[in-house]
């Protein structure tokens, strides 16, 4: 069965917008493994502008007191991502290609460039017990080389397939995606997927056989503020007029 990853990069940025632990990392990463998450992924950035260096800590001792539950931390292969990441021993790292000043990321390796760098980090990462999971984009000559390597799974950037569900294309976008899984596959490599799937899309994409895990952050985020905002802003409604006093009038 699929597993769920919730990437809680949105929970972090939402903190960092005030000088606070509000809203607690922690108490939202608990909210997701009692809710039955099979993981948590961050995807800390050199300018922790979202996810910290010592979140990574924080969930991996989490996560060491839940059997079961998966930690991913995905990010750019630097020093000091990987000093992190050897430092915490999360179950898996995906290894992805975005630039320090990246709104987000937005496209798979280019392993045909980059295959003898990426080699030599997920020997070091496997040494390590760490499993290894390479972002790519749905091209079978990236696949390909992505087995050299040595990675033991590969997560699709689905942002193509999450644009085009619904529209004309949709249908071969889907193929390329279901054709790039089965290539991973049949070349011994599992298959992760990721980036803008949401409670609309996912159902259609898991009809691909041998989906290992989607991690999901940005979607559930908003789905979540859709969801019970209504609510939320009722109940304070409710207390203000459990509350009300009289308006004192001056002359």
């Amino acid at each position: 069965m699929t597993k769920l990853s919730v990437n809680l990069n949105k929970i972090a940025l939402l903190r960092n917008s005030r000088d606070s632990n509000y809203p607690s990392l922690l108490d939202f990463a608990g909210l997701c493994v009692r809710a039955g998450a099979d993981g948590l992924t961050l995807h800390p950035r050199p300018d922790q502008r979202h996810a910290k260096y010592v979140d990574v800590h924080d969930l991996a001792v989490l996560v060491a007191g839940h059997a079961g539950v998966e930690l991913n931390i995905e990010g750019n292969p630097s020093e000091k991502f990987l000093q992190v990441v050897l430092e915490n021993l999360p179950t898996q790292c995906t290894l992805v290609p975005d630039d320090p000043e990246q709104l987000t990321s937005d496209h798979g390796w280019d392993v045909v460039q980059h295959g003898d760098r990426l080699r030599e980090i997920i020997g070091q990462l496997q040494r390590a017990g760490i499993r290894t999971s390479l972002f790519l984009d749905p091209d079978p000559e990236q696949i390909r080389r992505a087995r050299e390597t040595g990675t033991d799974r590969i997560e699709l950037y689905t942002a193509s397939y999450a644009h085009s569900y619904g529209h004309d294309d949709g249908e071969t976008v889907f193929e390329q995606f279901r054709e790039a899984a089965l290539l991973a596959q049949e070349l011994g490599m599992g298959v992760n997927a990721g980036h803008d799937l949401n409670q609309d899309n996912l159902g259609r994409f898991l009809t691909i056989p041998g989906i290992l895990e989607v991690s999901i952050g940005h979607a559930l985020t908003v789905e979540s503020l859709l969801s019970g905002f209504e609510k939320t802003v009722k109940n304070y409604l409710a207390i203000i007029q459990a509350t009300i006093q009289p308006v004192q009038q001056t002359s």
